[in-house]
């Protein structure tokens, strides 16, 4: 069945042809596909800017659609073929965290991480053979250990999904096989997107401007900024030439009431009791806004509830913890558990490329699947990554009321990070979505009766706004202080899919 063909709004062909026109100047005509190879000046930054629905995602697919029909190639960051001529043109399409990566890519569009494009893989010479032969630039290789039957099965993978990892893990190989570490990048790109742009903070915007002679954001003025960034984006400094404001909100086949209630924000006559019994109406005719008089426990694995306060966050943990039955000293199979860095000394600089570029990077989702074979390491699935299971050197911190030092169940000496994800800050679910929301209501209104204002705005509003927004089916407005018992155990089955790889340090024997 044939799709229709995508019809813009005003402002979004407007911001489309600005876009061909940015990089028409570069040397890629989208128009009749003519490539000039890449000028080292570039044409600089420019910003797609927009609230939530107002087609910034429609946008950057069609864009993204346009520059491969043209003949762009699309760089993943999962390999980079050595014998790649200077006079190719490429795209590679980013965000700051696995989850917003993993939203597009739901959506059809090929993206990957900052640190995946950063941090680029090193592959052994003997796959990297494979590798070629699947990108087109040599011919069937033969490797010891891997059948024509293998290499078949990878090779229909990759025809339908453009993945070197994706089409070796078809063959039977793991990442560990091929990857032999990671390295930082030493030569620039060419066209770089990067979605959810209001989580940028001034030194990834520079790292990226390095990279990127061509670089195009897309981002969401009425979220939060990045902390110690005083309330700014990193595109609000642009000139207003490079600004591309997108007004209209386009609408899902039927009205969208979650996004309704986010841009009734906008109104600066609207008080917190005036929006709770707006939100308390659309529960009434609409069952995708839910008035919720407790805490959906069941949810909450996968899903955190969303607070602004700490103390708030850790109290929904213990209560998630205690209702679950799990030991003081011990994590069950399937809790959830968010990256809070790598903490490793300067010398180990290379296994942090490790697992940064596996995902384990400060604030990704993370499920525990169990203990590792070695004391101090954990099996994870991590939430909207590429390549998913991962075993790692951990440091697991469960933080509890009115104590100011973590409990740590147990650790290695060094490695990964993590503290408790069953609830999370606002702050930190930015770049995230889920299908179902749970915003804990009690916060915002302590936000409210403070009376704090960021960036001329109250700051219950932003809150309240990117909260809201992280719903993509359902959102449940919790007013109160109550958590139900769990209709289930916690289960990992659903994620235990493939094996996980070995994240290691060197001479870890001796650091363990």
């Amino acid at each position: 069945m044939t799709k229709p063909p995508i019809t813009f709004s005003e402002d979004q062909a407007a911001a489309f042809d600005h876009v061909a026109e940015m990089l028409r100047q570069s040397g890629v005509n989208m128009e009749d596909g003519l490539l000039v190879p890449p000028r080292e000046a570039g044409s600089g930054v420019m910003a797609v800017i927009g609230k939530a629905g107002s087609g910034k995602t429609l946008l950057l697919s069609e864009l993204y659609k346009t520059l491969q029909q043209s003949g762009v190639d699309i760089v993943s960051g999962d390999f980079e073929s050595r014998k790649r001529r200077e006079e190719r043109r490429t795209l590679a399409i980013l965000a700051p965290t696995n989850k917003a990566a993993s939203v597009l890519r739901f959506r059809g569009v090929p993206a990957t991480t900052i640190h995946r494009i950063l941090y680029t893989p090193v592959y052994d010479p003997e796959y990297e053979r494979i590798a070629e032969w699947l990108a087109g630039n040599d011919e069937r290789p033969e490797i010891e250990g891997l059948t024509d039957q293998a290499l078949d099965r990878a090779f229909a993978f990759y025809q339908t999904n453009k993945s070197i990892p994706g089409a070796l893990a078809a063959a039977g190989l793991r990442g560990s096989d091929f990857i032999t570490g990671w390295k930082r990048r030493e030569d620039p790109l060419d066209i770089g997107f990067v979605d959810e742009a209001s989580m940028l903070d001034d030194r990834q915007f520079q790292d990226l401007k390095e990279i990127f002679p061509n670089l195009l954001l897309f981002g969401d003025p009425a979220q939060l900024a990045p902390v110690n960034q005083s309330g700014a984006m990193v595109f609000d400094g642009l000139p207003e030439d490079r600004k591309l404001i997108l007004h209209r909100i386009h609408r899902q086949e039927a009205d969208n009431p979650i996004l309704d209630l986010a841009h009734a924000l906008a109104d600066p006559q609207l008080g917190f009791e005036e929006f709770e019994r707006m939100i308390e109406e659309t529960a009434r005719r609409d069952e995708r806004v839910v008035w919720g008089q407790r805490v959906e426990v069941d949810l909450m694995a996968r899903s955190p509830v969303l607070v602004w306060r700490n103390a708030t966050r850790i109290r929904l943990i213990t209560a998630f913890r205690h209702v679950y039955g799990a030991p003081e000293d011990d994590l069950l199979e399937g809790e959830p558990l968010i990256c809070d860095g790598i903490e490793l000394p300067m010398k180990h600089r290379k296994k942090r490329l490790d697992l940064e570029a596996r995902g384990l990077i400060k604030g990704a989702q993370v499920i525990y699947l169990g203990p590792g074979r070695k004391p101090g390491f954990s099996r994870l699935h991590v939430i909207g990554a590429e390549d998913p299971q991962v075993s790692a050197a951990s440091i697991i911190k469960i933080e509890k009321p009115d104590e100011e030092e973590p409990f740590i169940p147990f650790a290695a000496r060094m490695g990964a990070a993590f503290l408790h994800g069953a609830a999370v800050t606002i702050h930190k679910a930015q770049g995230s979505q889920w299908d179902t929301v749970q915003v804990f209501a009690p916060d915002l209104y302590a936000a409210a009766r403070m009376g704090r204002v960021e960036a001329g705005q109250p700051l219950w509003k932003r809150l309240a706004y990117v909260a809201i927004t992280r719903a993509q089916e359902r959102l449940i407005w919790v007013v109160r202080n109550r958590l139900s018992k769990p209709t289930h155990p916690l289960t990992v089955d659903d994620l235990r899919a493939a094996p996980a790889a070995t994240l290691t340090l060197e001479a870890e024997e001796s650091l363990l």
